[in-house]
């Protein structure tokens, strides 16, 4: 075994050196079926009104080679059944990471106890079967790699190798391979019970640069359901290299106000933002600067914001909700209106509205664009700051106010003019979100956001 390795076998008794990922056939679905209804069952034994499930079995492996050589290797094996049991309006949650029978009863009576401590809530409770998901589609989910240790230490050293050809490229902290698959499986006591299998592999590298004394640090990744479409070693070794040395030699932007343009990877982040403050646990606490903004335009008109559970291969597809409500497609904002909020069953409840299938969060969501990539919505703002890095939690979702540290290149006449590192941009969401002027099509379909560029109107910023 390579020198600097670490495996974790504690799942796989008697196991030495992990092997292949082994492919989750139909027959770990179906005992993960079994298992959720023998939950079920035997919730309604131990005197729950109802109950609820979600059983799942997963294997891993993850590689990571820094300066050539084998940092660490890594194999997982695991189950996880969280159970949920109600007493009436009272409700007790209860996990395991074992799912044999008498774990199983063990967990549905620790349940149990629980909810017989808590207080009353009127909310509480499973969905209506109306609401459940009827069909579970193949999503084009699943599709395992036989990846075996050896493989992935050769793809994670060509990885850093490519990405270490520049002799100002002075270290590493590693280039990592990984592959994961899994099987999940949702029932409650309403007879619903749906499950699937899906995979995700990835290959990055993260890189540090030197140049008269001032070092700097970068990364590239890819991460796709099939493995076949990942990026290759080479590509994701050269990228990060790109990026690292591109940031040499940065200077200090001058305080006052320009347009923004934020890269995709920064782009999808500030996406989020927005979806977090329409998300139903901000809103019932009264946390969100968006509550009660239902019908009222908050972004450009040319903007739609919409949401693809269903699409085939997605990274964040999937049927339905942890809830076990259908997914569908649907627009959170039309024609720049928000036009309904991403709400669970239990947020649902507390506003009096009806849960849009977003228990467990957005799946796949996307933005309009145009046609112009980064290169050209930087001609189009001709002076300001490219954006490719934020740093620290300055996003208050009850206010709005945004202040985050940032780095990334200065653009003058159209063109990227040289890095900028060191400086503060700070507005408020809601002028971000109205202000916005475009989005690219260079969109990242890394993630549950799939956004490109965002170009801003000014902002202000903290420099020297």
């Amino acid at each position: 075994m390579p020198a600097n390795t670490q495996v974790d076998s504690a799942a796989r008794p008697g196991a030495g050196a992990p092997g292949a990922i082994v492919a989750l056939d139909d027959s770990v679905l179906e005992t993960l079926r079994e298992r959720a209804r023998f939950v079920i069952e035997e919730a309604a034994r131990q005197g729950a009104t109802a109950a609820e499930v979600g059983i799942s079995a997963g294997e891993g492996l993850s590689v990571t080679v820094r300066l050539g050589e084998v940092e660490t290797l890594e194999f997982n094996r695991d189950r996880g059944v969280s159970v949920t049991v109600y007493a009436g309006q009272r409700k007790g949650t209860a996990s395991s990471s074992d799912d044999a029978p008498d774990s199983l009863r063990e967990t549905v009576a620790a349940a149990l106890a629980i909810a017989q401590q808590t207080g009353l809530d009127e909310h509480n409770g499973l969905a209506p079967p109306e609401w459940l998901a009827t069909e579970v589609p193949d999503l084009d989910l699943y599709h395992p790699w036989t990846l075996t240790p050896e493989q992935a230490i050769a793809e994670a050293q060509a990885c850093e190798a490519a990405g270490r050809r520049d002799p100002r490229i002075i270290n590493s902290e590693g280039a990592t391979v990984g592959s994961h698959v899994s099987a999940r499986v949702y029932a409650n006591s309403h007879g619903f019970i749906g499950g699937w299998r899906g995979s995700h592999h990835s290959r990055s590298c993260v890189l540090v640069a030197e140049q008269d004394g001032a070092m700097q640090r970068d990364y590239w990744y890819d991460t796709q359901r099939d493995a076949s479409r990942l990026a290759t070693p080479e590509a994701i070794g050269a990228r990060a290299a790109e990026r690292t040395l591109a940031r040499l030699g940065a200077t200090r932007l001058d305080t006052g106000e320009m347009p923004v343009l934020f890269a995709p990877e920064v782009a999808k982040g500030l996406i989020g933002h927005f979806i977090s403050a329409i998300s139903g646990g901000a809103l019932y606490r009264n946390a969100s600067f968006l509550r009660d903004r239902i019908d009222s335009q908050v972004f450009p008109e040319w903007v739609t914001i919409s949401e693809r559970p269903h699409l085939r291969g997605g990274s964040a597809s999937a049927p339905f909700d942890t809830d076990g409500i259908a997914t569908r497609d649907q627009d959170f904002v039309r024609q720049g209106v928000l036009s309904q909020y991403a709400l669970g069953l239990y947020a649902a409840r507390r506003l009096a509205r009806t849960p849009t299938g977003n228990g467990g969060g957005v799946r796949n969501l996307t933005i309009s664009h145009g046609a112009e990539d980064q290169a050209a919505l930087c001609r189009r703002m001709g002076h300001g700051v490219l954006i490719t890095e934020v740093m620290g939690q300055g996003v208050n979702l009850v206010s709005g106010d945004y202040s985050r540290g940032a780095s990334g290149f200065r653009v003058e006449n159209g063109e990227i003019a040289g890095p900028v590192e060191e400086f503060t941009i700070a507005g408020h969401l809601g002028d971000m979100f109205a202000g916005l002027q475009a989005a690219g099509c260079d969109v990242d379909e890394r993630g549950n956001i799939h956004c490109g560029s965002l170009l801003l109107s000014p902002m202000k910023i903290a420099g020297v």
